[in-house]
């Protein structure tokens, strides 16, 4: 299994953006891929420079994918108080 953490908080350039492929497309339908992300789904297009590549990319992971989506507030802000 990996865990890909913070997914979205830059944009995938196109170097990256052929390595992030590469994983994607090794595991698809094979092996388990976490991607944890404060960015909606929604969002993660515009994150991969190159449109036809996000397109491939993203509909290997979403498709596929189990979501879970949390609601309220950051467990760092409620242990804070």
């Amino acid at each position: 299994m990996h865990i890909i953490d913070d997914f979205g908080l830059q944009v995938i350039n196109n170097e990256k953006q052929m390595i992030l492929m590469d994983l994607i497309e090794d595991r698809n339908q094979k092996r388990a891929t976490i991607f944890c992300s404060q960015l909606p789904i929604k969002n993660w297009h515009d994150l991969i420079e190159q449109k036809a590549i996000s397109d491939a990319i993203l509909d290997r992971i979403i498709h596929s994918a189990i979501r879970f989506e949390l609601q309220g507030e950051s467990m760092r802000k409620k242990m804070k108080k």
